[in-house]
């Protein structure tokens, strides 16, 4: 018997009880009189290059007694998981990335703490392991509700005792521990955001800010009472690439803000920078932020909105790193978002970057065009976005960024950003 639970559902202690369920993460129970045996699980998911995905799950077995590892296999037990958009889909609107199938497990073993992980199946442009959607006619990516169901084919093999069948598997939390490691917030102007804050040193003093813009499909839809505050972290590895170990030794420990879009920054880029800005400040004043090493790195919509950053406030940044950021209306209809004479008036040290086959933000009349203008800019323009063997579309260029690959003269983008100071 199994029994799937969406990560939506919340059961309080005592309904939990009442219902005889299994919290999420909750320690497996018995039931001597109808000898059942339930367990919580937690979904383990790792943001890639092209997205979030479940890349295992980890069973809560560590109460069970000690369970024979060589008795475990990837037959073991069966992996189901159902993917559905958390927003109506309208008739003839479309949502990619919904799914219904059994995940092949890979691998079956114990960790440390005696609990049973199942290793699944995952990597870049395979369906079926994501945990976002993307709304067509919304232009958003949305958080899919996931139901996970686990079914046991075997006995598990115990060193002590009699062979155990878990009956009751309870869905519980999406753990993905870079994701978590930034913490939730909302601006006093409403504006959410999160932030990554680096190890507290008695060595180091006021610490630099890496200011993270996303793209469109990363922003709220507030006409669907939608604004999650999660998308920026789980889209893409934008933000987190400047949390990772690596980068926070060349930062020698730095802080990275995500704020999220109450809509698109395109859509009003001179209403937002102030927002934006308030953040920063508010940041400057309660946390151990250097203002003189304050950066701002942004991906298309968001790369827009790092150029009107440095037009609006020409001094707030030590650097900018716009990437297939977006100059000229999309469609050549109307005026565009910054101007040649703003352009020319940029003096924030910038390193622009684009991929050639963009055809979703043209590079010759947007991220070329710009560094011809912006004075003393570095550009870097890729034929192709490639990474680890994978192909993804040519308007992804911001996964080069996300891993420090962009360099001038044998220094990379982040050593240059690094080493930039107001």
């Amino acid at each position: 018997m199994s029994m799937p639970v969406t990560r939506r559902t919340v059961l309080a202690g005592a309904a939990g009880a009442a219902l005889g369920l299994t919290l999420p993460g909750a320690a497996a129970q018995a039931d001597d009189r109808h000898h059942e045996v339930g367990v919580g699980f937690t979904l383990d998911a790792r943001t890639l290059d092209g997205g979030e995905q479940v890349t295992s799950v980890t069973l809560d077995t560590r109460r069970l007694g000690p369970i024979d590892p060589a008795g475990l296999t990837p037959d073991t037990f069966t992996v189901h998981a159902k993917a559905t958009s958390p927003l109506p889909i309208a008739p003839g609107d479309l949502i990619f990335s919904e799914y219904d199938l059994d995940r092949t497990v890979t691998a079956a073993r114990l960790d440390r703490h005696g609990n049973i992980v199942l290793e699944l199946s995952h990597a870049e442009g395979q369906p079926g392991g994501g945990t976002l959607g993307y709304i067509l006619s919304k232009g958003r990516n949305v958080r899919l509700d996931l139901v996970y169901t686990i079914t046991q084919n075997t006995p598990l093999a115990r060193r002590h005792g009699s062979p155990l069948t878990i009956t009751r598997f309870v869905q519980g939390r999406l753990s993905n521990p870079e994701v978590d490691a930034f913490t939730h917030h909302v601006s006093g102007s409403g504006l959410k955001y999160r932030l990554y804050s680096p190890a507290h040193s008695p060595r180091h003093g006021r610490r630099p800010l890496i200011l993270w813009l996303h793209g469109a499909g990363e922003g709220a839809s507030l006409p669907d009472d939608y604004y999650d505050n999660e998308t920026t972290l789980r889209a893409n590895r934008g933000a987190l690439g400047f949390a990772t170990p690596q980068a926070q030794r060349i930062f020698s420990g730095a802080y990275v803000v995500a704020p999220q879009s109450t809509s698109y920054w395109m859509e009003d880029g001179p209403r937002f920078a102030p927002l934006i800005r308030e953040i920063v400040q508010d940041l400057v004043r309660r946390e151990r932020v250097d203002p003189d090493r304050i950066y701002v790195v942004g991906c298309s919509n968001g790369g827009y909105m790092s150029l009107e950053m440095t037009v609006t406030y020409p001094d707030l940044f030590a650097a900018s790193v716009p990437i297939c950021g977006v100059v000229e209306p999309l469609g050549g209809q109307g005026p565009p978002l910054v101007t040649d004479a703003e352009l020319a008036a940029i003096r924030t040290p910038t390193w622009l970057v684009t991929s050639l086959d963009d055809d979703t933000v043209p590079p010759e009349t947007n991220t070329i065009h710009a560094h011809d203008l912006i004075r003393g800019s570095l550009v870097t323009l890729y034929d192709h976005v490639v990474w680890d063997g994978y192909q993804f579309p040519g308007h992804w260029s911001w996964i080069y960024v996300a891993r420090n690959d962009p360099s001038h003269h044998g220094t990379h983008i982040w050593q240059w950003m690094a080493r930039r100071s107001r």
